[in-house]
């Protein structure tokens, strides 16, 4: 009977490791080969804030001295000859604009003024002859002859005060007289009620060549 050694044992012990490890790796990249391997980006989405900034190009850096943010500012803002053409041209806009709400184009009046209703509203103040209206200058007449005579102070008080019951009397009157023609022109309107009402009220307070947009109708025509 053959002895091994101490050192053949070690070596035998050392070959069998080996065989087993290369064929636990030989059974491995087997299975690995059965399973088909998924390609991915191999990187990270990037976010859509790094996505437009590398787009838009490297970010200028910013001034170190005032003298260099007034020269930079100089530099994109233009000549004098583009600023005034530039300024010229946002003038004529906005004189456009205002033209054109002054004549009453819905898309260029302010919200409270917009719509079919508020229209018809207007068209019925502006056909009456009210006496809202002359509130402003009668009122500015007292004052002044106040001044001018304190005397008068008590008379002027009580006039205003007059004055002031026939306004409210009236708006009462004009309020009804709107929202009932707006019920009869407009019945599934819901823009009815104390808002129409006040809406009517203030355009009549206003004198007539103040208004806006300016009237479409003069006073007695029929609406």
């Amino acid at each position: 009977m053959k002895l091994f050694r101490r050192g053949e044992s070690s070596t035998t012990d050392t070959t069998a490791e080996s065989t087993a490890v290369v064929d636990g790796d030989s059974a491995a990249g087997s299975t690995r080969a059965a399973v088909p391997a998924t390609a991915g980006k191999g990187r990270p989405t990037p976010k859509r804030r790094d996505a437009q900034g590398k787009r838009r190009g490297p970010v200028a850096p910013a001034p170190l001295t005032a003298k260099e943010a007034r020269a930079r500012r100089k530099a994109t803002r233009g000549s004098r000859q583009d600023r005034k053409a530039a300024s010229a041209e946002r003038r004529a806009a906005a004189q456009d604009r205002r033209a054109r709400m002054l004549a009453g184009e819905d898309k260029y009046l302010l919200p409270r003024d917009q719509g079919p209703v508020r229209a018809f509203v207007r068209d019925i103040v502006d056909a009456r002859r009210n006496l809202v209206g002359l509130f402003m200058p009668m009122a500015l007449v007292l004052i002044l002859s106040m001044f001018v005579a304190p005397a008068l102070q008590t008379i002027v008080t009580l006039a205003m005060l007059v004055m002031m019951a026939f306004m409210i009397a009236e708006g009462v009157l004009l309020g009804r007289i709107v929202n009932n023609r707006v019920r009869e022109r407009f019945p599934d309107s819901t823009d009815t009620g104390y808002r129409l009402g006040w809406y009517a009220f203030v355009r009549a307070s206003q004198i007539r060549k103040m208004r806006a947009p300016k009237p479409r109708v003069g006073p007695g025509d029929s609406v």
